[in-house]
């Protein structure tokens, strides 16, 4: 059975990857940056646990390695990396910080641009002549366009181009791996991925980034200020490309079995999910009435429409988004009639999961410190 490494292991999208691999008695070596309270094998447990409602035992096909991304060989002895890589593998580049203003740039570019430096010289070094590279990457490296976003390279431009500095990192560390390929003749591969939600046949959604940060903010905004009306600077035209994560998993296990791949994927939504749709479901699902409005200006809001529009400062820059992707590279590698879309009510379950568990843990908080 093949050897599949993955850096970044306990991060959402990787650690549903390495459940499935698991599930399928890959051979997995998870790298795990450890931190002060929990070492890498407790973080990586821990994730897993959560995955399996608790249901989790370490299993034998699985090693974890305690890794720093931008030290030299990740802070582990040469060795042990000739022992991770001792056959040909398949090794994902997940790690990645998610930050994107710019008072993070430095941290930003360290750990997305640096960070893939380091990772493909080290399995340059390492890896097997038959290994594979595959580097997590945006479907928003595409930046502010209203072209069709190609499979295929494109070349660093200024911040100017982009919505925000992850999203210039992403397209800068594409080209980091494009040289490679071309310098040093390295079988590497590029998947760009959109954004990520939860499960599309639960609905069961534990992460927290994109539509679901929105979510909350208006979560705790609604019990705040119950039976509010709020006006949100929103187009209710555009769109969101969201995959779940059950897809997103399926994709990835696509990667693993096919041989000859593309070297860049688009794995996106082919069906777009509208923003009238997401609103008008926060909106059946807590007690306060959003109202889409693209139109409104900060200066003719109240208190509340502010205090939503200051939280809105990553995904304020999405709401008017109608991107569209070529996907004629995914076409070739998934299978006929896999083809799981969000849509609007696969959206309200995961939107009703989230918010639900929101409450529990507002509940719990609220107990702990009465008593």
């Amino acid at each position: 059975m093949k050897k599949v490494i993955i850096n970044g292991a306990n991060g959402y999208v990787a650690s549903n990857f390495i459940n499935e691999l698991l599930n399928q008695n890959y051979k997995v070596i998870a790298l795990v940056r450890g931190n002060k309270k929990y070492s890498s094998s407790e973080r990586m447990n821990s994730i897993l646990a959560d995955i399996n409602d608790g249901d989790f035992v370490m299993p034998d096909n699985l090693k974890v390695f305690s890794y720093s991304l931008c030290d030299k060989n990740f802070g582990i002895e040469e060795d042990v990396l000739e022992e991770i890589f001792d056959q040909d593998a398949d090794y994902y580049h997940f790690a990645a910080s998610l930050k994107f203003d710019s008072s993070s740039k430095e941290e930003i570019f360290r750990t997305n641009i640096d960070g893939v430096e380091n990772s493909i010289n080290i399995f340059s070094e390492f890896a097997t002549e038959k290994s594979r590279f595959l580097y997590i990457s945006t479907a928003y490296s595409c930046g502010k366009t209203d072209e069709v976003f190609e499979e295929r390279f494109y070349e660093n431009e200024d911040i100017s181009r982009f919505r925000n500095y992850y999203e210039q990192s992403k397209r800068y560390a594409e080209n980091i791996v494009r040289e490679h390929m071309e310098v040093k003749n390295l079988n590497v591969h590029i998947i760009r991925l959109s954004q990520v939600v939860g499960d599309n046949d639960s609905g069961i959604t534990k992460t927290d980034y994109g539509i679901f940060d929105f979510a909350k903010r208006v979560h705790n905004l609604a019990y705040r200020n119950p039976n509010s009306v709020v006006r949100v600077k929103v187009d209710p035209e555009a769109t969101q490309s969201l995959i779940p994560i059950n897809t997103v998993v399926h994709y990835l296990m696509r990667t693993i079995v096919v041989q000859e791949l593309p070297v860049i994927m688009n794995f996106i939504a082919k069906n777009a999910v509208k923003n009238i749709h997401i609103v008008n479901n926060l909106c059946k699902l807590l007690p306060i009435q959003l109202v889409a409005d693209k139109t409104i200006e900060r200066s003719e809001m109240n208190a509340i429409e502010r205090i939503i529009s200051i939280g809105m400062t990553f995904t304020g820059s999405y709401v008017s988004t109608n991107i569209q992707f070529c996907t004629r590279n995914l076409d070739k590698i998934v299978l006929s009639g896999n083809n799981y879309e969000a849509n609007e009510h696969t959206v309200f379950k995961m939107l009703q999961y989230f918010l639900e568990n929101l409450s529990e843990k507002k509940s719990e908080n609220l107990c702990t410190k009465a008593s």
